[in-house]
C-alpha cells in the first residue's frame, strides 16, 4: 500500500547492488511514493550489481560515482539537479566496505592503508556528500538526508572488525553536520541503525548469520528485514517527520533496549 508520502520530491540514493540490498527496497519503496531520483554507485560496485534493472523498473537514471572522490561527487549533484529539474528532497547514504574484513585481517592485526580506506569510503564519504550538497545549496529546506549504520558502534561485535569505528564516525558526522545543515538550511540529517541485515554486503562479515539468529532471538519484534527499513527511511524523508533531525535512530525489533530475553536465557540453560 502506498499514500504518496513523496509525491512531487526528488533525491538521490547511493548504494543499490542488488534486490537484497536495503538501497535497492528503499528505492522501489521511494517510487511506490510517488518520489523520483537519481541511482548512484561506484563503478566496481556497478559492475557487480544489477543496478540497470532498479532503474528501468524505477524509470531511473543511473550517475556512477566514487563517493571519495572530490570531482565524483560535483558531478552528481551538478547532473542530478539537471535531470531531477530542481534541488534535491532527500538522499540516502548506503554505503559501507572493510578492506580488512574482506581481507581477513583481525581487528588486532589491521593493516592501516586498508583502515584508512575503508574509513574513507563508509565514514567520510557521509561528510564529503553532505559537503557538496551543501556547498551547491542541492538541497530544498526541509530536505531529508539519512544514511545506514549499526549499533556495532556503541557495542562490540567482535568480528565486525574497523566497520564499528567506522559507524561511530558516521553516527558523530550526522549530528556535526546537521547542526549545521539544520540551522542555515532547515535540512535534517539522521541514520538509522539497522538489525543485522541478510545483504550482500553484511553477508562478507564472519559469524553474520550467528548475529542475525542472535538478534532475532533478543528481539521483542525480531529482526527488522531490508523492507522494513525501507518504509523507516520513506517516513523520514516525508513531510511527517520534519523536527526530526540529529538522532541515531534505531530500528532493530527493540534489540538495542532488551538486556536479555527469555529465549536466550533458555537457550543457555540447557
Amino acid at each position: 500500500m502506498s499514500y504518496n508520502l513523496l509525491k512531487g520530491k526528488r533525491g538521490i540514493i547511493f548504494g543499490a547492488l542488488d534486490e537484497n540490498s536495503i538501497a535497492w527496497k528503499t528505492a522501489e519503496r521511494v517510487h511506490a511514493e510517488g518520489g523520483t531520483f537519481v541511482l548512484t554507485n561506484a563503478p566496481v560496485a556497478m559492475r557487480m550489481g544489477q543496478i540497470k534493472e532498479l532503474a528501468d523498473k524505477t524509470g531511473s537514471e543511473i550517475i556512477p560515482a566514487d563517493a571519495t572522490s572530490q570531482e565524483d561527487l560535483e558531478n552528481l549533484i551538478s547532473k542530478s539537479l539537471e535531470i531531477l529539474g530542481g534541488k534535491l528532497d532527500f538522499v540516502l547514504h548506503s554505503i559501507g566496505m572493510s578492506i580488512n574484513v574482506r581481507k581477513g585481517r583481525h581487528y588486532t592485526d589491521e593493516n592501516y592503508d586498508f583502515t584508512t580506506k575503508g574509513w574513507d569510503i563508509s565514514a567520510l564519504s557521509f561528510h564529503r556528500v553532505m559537503q557538496n550538497l551543501y556547498k551547491a545549496d542541492a538541497m530544498n529546506e526541509w530536505g531529508s538526508i539519512v544514511a545506514l549504520t549499526y549499533m556495532a558502534a556503541q557495542r562490540t561485535f567482535p568480528d565486525y572488525n574497523d566497520m564499528a569505528d567506522n559507524k561511530a564516525y558516521l553516527e558523530s558526522v550526522a549530528r556535526s553536520f546537521g547542526y549545521f545543515f539544520g540551522k542555515e538550511k532547515k535540512v535534517r540529517v539522521n541514520t538509522i541503525s539497522q538489525s543485522p541485515t541478510a545483504t550482500t554486503a553484511g553477508s562478507g562479515v564472519k559469524g553474520f548469520d550467528g548475529f542475525i539468529s542472535y538478534a532475532e532471538k533478543m528481539s521483542p519484534l525480531g529482526n527488522a528485514t531490508a523492507q522494513d527499513c525501507a518504509d523507516y527511511t520513506v517516513s523520514l524523508f516525508s513531510d511527517l517527520t520534519r523536527k526530526v533531525t540529529m538522532q541515531n535512530l534505531f530500528h532493530d525489533g527493540g534489540f538495542s533496549n532488551t538486556g536479555v530475553s527469555q529465549e536466550v536465557i533458555e537457550r543457555f540453560s540447557e
